[in-house]
């Protein structure tokens, strides 16, 4: 951990005199640059060293709970205080929908209405850290000209200690967080006169004092007697974790709610059996005081009229949003966000039916849709231009949120929606921003009115957040996903021609893991031939290694090369040699294995050359399967020199021959022999079925058919009488 501890913060230069030894740097620094621009809270962050991660030296203004998850953070976290040491400038959050924003993690953990600057801390030649510090959300929407050179300034002056420090070998350490609670001792004495005391204790209504980090340093009579425990038995205490009908966390969010916005909140609770109170909190940069009176409103109109901005219950915990915000991430296509936001966060904010709408050349296409069971109640949605003036297209233009609590607030402003009602009863239209550009919209939709408090704005703000990111992420893998299919696909045969003589079957099944794209490929040439009565050809299956974009391209390469070979006459052997130099004089890293053989089945003959390939199968007319022990040269683009030599193989009319690429038996934990042993096995058992049902069988039974580590390619060619 990097910090300074044993000089005093002066507003002089670099040449300044050192301060007195002991003297906290880093807490003297952050004290008084709070001071200078009224900052509420703040913390000083330090880089690591030799690690690209700042860790927190010193918080003043809040306990440090507060910013537990980004206590350590890399400098590559899309959090302000790591961009503002990362890109080495100030970085400003206006409030809560700036923070929902721009920080979507951070605004749905702490979706309160708050101000934040964050500067790094360096000079011309190093990053040492950062720093952020926090107003109440009452500060206006821009930094002023002061502050904007009071913070530089401050930073600047602390970037030239540490590297004096840094300079001169002296240790560098963390600093106590500038937070001192009251002591319950010493309560009576920081009330005031005896008189005061006596004043507070003849009001009808309860009320404590609680500390920085919610501690209760004063309680009132009324106070103990509303909650039912004496007041020894709340001093010390946390309101939340002492009163058991209070041990909720959304009483303790208003709390985190009062102390970062350092605005009142308040909220109520039902103490058992019966009795409703109502809480009320002052925030103060030193502590809070609490209000406790009965809710008689409540106790008037019952619970179920209680609206839920009074009580300040966020709608999603914190668990809730880490689960949601994990699950976010291991969504891979489109229609896994729809499905995910359709199954846990529709639910969990209450919302009974929603659009997810992307945009695309100007118009708003729906990726997807749930709870409605007319498909065409969404179906407006499709192709709708961004220029529509619909709530929609309105939201992802602007970039911001539009609430409707109920049909009559909609149709004041956009009347025409009156047409093509959804019946539905409110709605959030949540604009989808991603890296600063739209990527579509949310829809949420509710079957009755629905007020949307505050909170709950921030949250369902923050979660679009979410979802806009993993949104882009999805529509960037289907938009690769469909690249690599598309090439894959164009780079394959379409069809296999029809011979006389002979009857072909092929498979390719891409690898399951990465963009599912491969360098297997297979091919079946027409040759003709001089004096033949049956149909001539060439095949020809490969393996370039890998499986990815760059390995389909050299595939396609590949392929294209035989088949010009193939077409010139040339013979097998000087097929695969003219095709080794080619990849060779190409550059690639890459290898390639392949098989290549000449067939004319009028006379019942194969000629065939191997380069490092598995060895092809060749079932009889009898049933018998034998591995085919071709002679063979080096895999293709490694020897400029090397020689293919060639075998020949008779093929007698009712024979089977397999040809297949290393994906087909190669599974973890099992022997390559007894796995060519087993597919040899499986086509022995096959019987003269229709090849297209070998050939589904054969994928079937090899274990690939679902999960698989590398591509697979599968070529057969049975022998037909040519009568």
């Amino acid at each position: 951990m990097v910090g300074v501890s044993d000089w005093h913060v002066s507003g002089q230069g670099r040449d300044a005199a050192p301060p007195p030894v002991g003297r906290p740097l880093l807490s003297l620094t952050l004290a008084a640059l709070m001071d200078d621009v009224h900052a509420h809270s703040g913390a000083v962050y330090l880089l690591t060293p030799g690690e690209p991660v700042l860790e927190m030296a010193v918080m003043a203004g809040l306990p440090r709970a507060f910013a537990a998850p980004w206590e350590r953070v890399g400098l590559s976290a899309p959090i302000p205080v790591a961009e503002a040491a990362r890109d080495r400038r100030l970085v400003w959050v206006s409030g809560e929908e700036d923070m929902a924003r721009h920080y979507p993690r951070i605004a749905v953990v702490l979706p309160y209405p708050f101000a934040l600057a964050a500067l790094p801390v360096a000079t011309d030649r190093a990053t040492y850290g950062a720093v952020f510090v926090t107003w109440p959300g009452s500060h206006p929407a821009e930094l002023s000209d002061r502050e904007r050179d009071h913070l530089t300034a401050a930073c600047d002056r602390l970037a030239l200690r540490l590297e004096r420090a840094v300079e001169e070998g002296r240790p560098i350490h963390p600093e106590p967080d500038l937070i001192a609670p009251a002591s319950v001792a010493t309560v009576a004495g920081t009330l005031g006169t005896v008189e005061a005391v006596r004043m507070v204790a003849r009001l009808p209504y309860g009320l404590c004092a609680l500390d920085l980090h919610g501690r209760i340093s004063f309680a009132n009579a009324a106070a103990a007697d509303l909650l039912g425990l004496p007041v020894s038995g709340l001093l010390g205490t946390q309101l939340w974790a002492t009163v058991p009908w209070l041990n909720d966390p959304v009483y303790e969010d208003r709390y985190r709610a009062a102390l970062l916005s350092q605005q009142a909140t308040s909220f109520v609770a039902l103490r058992p059996p019966a009795d409703w109170l109502s809480f009320r909190l002052y925030p103060s940069t030193n502590g809070l005081s609490l209000r406790i009176t009965r809710a008689r409103a409540v106790a008037r109109e019952g619970p179920a009229g209680f609206r839920h901005a009074d009580t300040g219950t966020r709608l999603v915990t914190i668990s809730q949003v880490l689960s949601l915000a994990g699950a976010l991430t291991e969504a891979v296509g489109v229609q896994d966000v729809v499905q995910l936001v359709a199954d846990e966060i529709a639910p969990a904010v209450g919302s009974q039916a929603l659009v997810l709408l992307g945009s695309q050349a100007g118009r708003l296409h729906v990726l997807g849709h749930r709870g409605y069971p007319d498909p065409h109640v969404v179906e407006r949605f499709d192709g709708m231009p961004l220029t529509e003036q619909t709530p929609g297209a309105h939201a992802l233009r602007s970039g911001v949120p539009t609430f409707f609590d109920s049909r009559q607030q909609l149709e004041r402003l956009y009347p025409a929606r009156n047409s093509t009602p959804d019946g539905m009863a409110a709605w959030a239209f949540l604009p989808l921003i991603a890296s600063g550009r739209p990527v579509g919209t949310c829809v949420l939709a509710y079957a009755e009115p629905h007020p949307f408090p505050a909170d709950e704005r921030a949250v369902l703000t923050s979660l679009s957040g979410l979802i806009a990111q993993a949104l882009e992420r999805a529509r960037l893998y289907d938009a690769k996903h469909q690249l690599a299919h598309g090439l894959q696909a164009a780079l394959l045969p379409h069809s296999l021609p029809s011979l006389p003589g002979i009857e072909a079957a092929a498979r390719y099944l891409p690898a399951t893991q990465g963009m599912e794209i491969g360098g297997d490929f297979y091919d079946l040439v027409p040759t003709g031939g001089e004096g033949a009565t049956g149909g001539q050809a060439a095949a020809v299956i490969g393996d370039v290694q890998g499986h990815n974009v760059t390995a389909a391209g050299l595939m396609g390469q590949i392929r294209t090369a035989v088949r010009a070979y193939t077409t010139v006459g040339q013979p097998p052997g000087e097929v695969m040699s003219s095709t080794n130099r080619l990849m060779i004089d190409l550059g690639t890293e890459l290898f390639a294995s392949c098989v290549y053989l000449r067939l004319d089945p009028a006379h019942g003959q194969l000629v065939m050359a191997r380069a490092g390939h598995p060895p092809p199968l060749l079932r009889k007319p009898d049933g018998k399967v034998r591995v085919l022990d071709l002679a063979g040269g080096p895999l293709l683009g490694i020897d400029p020199a090397a020689t293919y030599p060639t075998t020949d193989v008779a093929l007698p009319p009712g024979s089977l021959l397999a040809l297949y690429t290393d994906g087909l038996i190669e599974s973890p934990g099992v022997d390559i022999e007894d796995a060519l042993a087993g597919l040899a096995q499986r086509l022995s058992e096959i019987g003269d079925r229709p090849l297209d049902e070998v050939a589904d069988s054969l994928v079937e039974h090899s274990g690939t058919a679902e999960q698989r580590v590398d591509d697979v390619a599968l070529l057969l060619l049975r022998a037909r009488p040519t009568s």
